[in-house]
Parts: structure tokens; C-alpha cells; sequence
């Protein structure tokens, strides 16, 4: 086979620092158009990005030339230097969850992305990411999960 050919779609989910509610709602649309931009810059098709006032949710194709962990440092760095220098202070929390999402799953994934605000007024982010971790059979010790 002389060629190679890969879909990668990632589900990326991180929070701000120690989840920290600073991501004002009227900067939120401007902050996941930027994480958008961040991911065209480096190669990465942004399917659906948001979130809310403490943490985001991308979806994306990432290329095989980069690892999901250097996508998001990208899109962690990036987006954080941005909130500093046009809104004030910020830093996202160190860790973040990722999972792979089949192609017939993407357009689901990508509306429960859109639509964080109102899945919000009925689950907090914690237990939103340790079903999401569960959902996926991600092992984990409740304990360390927020530390």
C-alpha cells in the first residue's frame, strides 16, 4: 500500500485552573473561535469547539503528525497567552481527558459540544468529566481526578 490514510477525530476536554468559573460569557464565543484558528494554524480540522465559564470541549481531527498530547499543550498554551493578554490572568489546569470518536458518533459529539450551556444547568463539570471518563472506561482514582 503506497499510501496511508488516518481519520483521527479527538474529543479534548480541560478545565481552567483549579475550575476556576473566569471564562466570561461574553468572551466565550471569541475564545473557542480562537482555539478554532489555533487548530487551522497547526494542521488540525476543528469540527466543534466550547464550553463554559471553567472549562472547554474540542472536537477535532488531528493529523498523524501530531500527538493528541501536543495538540493540546497547542491549543492549551495558545488560547491561555490569548485570555492573558485580551481579558486577564488565566491558566487552564494542567491535565485534560481525551477520546477518540468514530466518524457516525462525530455529528452527535459535535452538537453536545454546541450546546454546553443548557447540558450545564442540569450536571456540574465534575461529574459531566467522571461520566465521560466512565463512559470511555477510563481508570481513574476519584481522589487524584481534581487534585
Amino acid at each position: 500500500m503506497s499510501h496511508s490514510f488516518v481519520k483521527n477525530h479527538m474529543h479534548v476536554v480541560f478545565s481552567t485552573k483549579d475550575r476556576e468559573k473566569i471564562i466570561p460569557k461574553h468572551i466565550q464565543p471569541e475564545l473557542w473561535s480562537y482555539i478554532a484558528g489555533i487548530c487551522k494554524n497547526q494542521g488540525m480540522a476543528p469540527i466543534a469547539i466550547g464550553g463554559i465559564d471553567d472549562h472547554a470541549h474540542a472536537l477535532l481531527h488531528v493529523p498523524p503528525t501530531i500527538t493528541v498530547a501536543k495538540a493540546v499543550m497547542l491549543l492549551k498554551a495558545n488560547s491561555s497567552r490569548w485570555m492573558s493578554e485580551n481579558v486577564k490572568q488565566f491558566k487552564w489546569q494542567d491535565g485534560y481527558a481525551a477520546f477518540g470518536v468514530s466518524v457516525s458518533n462525530t455529528a452527535a459529539v459535535a452538537n453536545y459540544i454546541r450546546n454546553q450551556e443548557s447540558h450545564h444547568k442540569k450536571i456540574s463539570f465534575e461529574d459531566e468529566y467522571l461520566a465521560l471518563l466512565r463512559k470511555h472506561g477510563v481508570e481513574f482514582d476519584p481522589k487524584y481526578v481534581f487534585a
